[in-house]
């Protein structure tokens, strides 16, 4: 496309990618479930931890909480270059995942952000964040932001 920047280019200028670009390397993982256990099975490089840190907004330590993880073991695999295990790696995708529903649903990741932080009436008034630590929790918050896209309230 004129006027992208290559990886390398934004890298150099020290630009941060979007949401949106980072949305689109996760595509193909994350279409549908089977492509989001056969990438997890092979684990996904440490960039997706970074990657969630950007479209979240979330410090190192938020991260590596909700990946239960250690901030050191989350800091071992950026510098290592190693790939995630496949719990980790299905939880990062996942939650890449979810941030796009959420920015779908939403219109922007400020708001869904802001979303996340209040009890949701739909999750037992329970806070949406607290539930991101499985695969489970992860499952319910799309599943309510499923139900608040169509409109399915009560």
């Amino acid at each position: 496309m004129p006027g992208t920047l290559d990886k390398k280019t934004r890298i150099a200028k020290g630009i941060k990618p979007t949401a949106q670009s980072i949305f689109s390397k996760y595509s193909t993982s994350t279409k549908n479930l089977m492509s989001l256990v056969a990438e997890a099975n092979k684990g996904v490089n440490p960039q997706a931890l970074m990657d969630i840190t950007t479209i979240s907004g979330y410090n190192n330590s938020q991260v590596a909480d909700l990946l239960n993880i250690s901030e050191k073991t989350l800091t071992r695999y950026k510098s290592q270059k190693k790939k995630l295990n496949p719990v980790n790696s299905e939880l990062a995708l996942k939650l890449i995942s979810l941030f796009k529903k959420g920015e779908e649903v939403f219109g922007e990741l400020s708001s869904f952000k802001g979303w996340l932080e209040k009890p949701a009436y739909g999750l037992g008034n329970q806070v949406p964040y607290n539930l991101l630590h499985t695969s489970n929790g992860i499952d319910l918050v799309l599943e309510e932001l499923i139900r608040i896209e169509y409109g399915d309230l009560a």
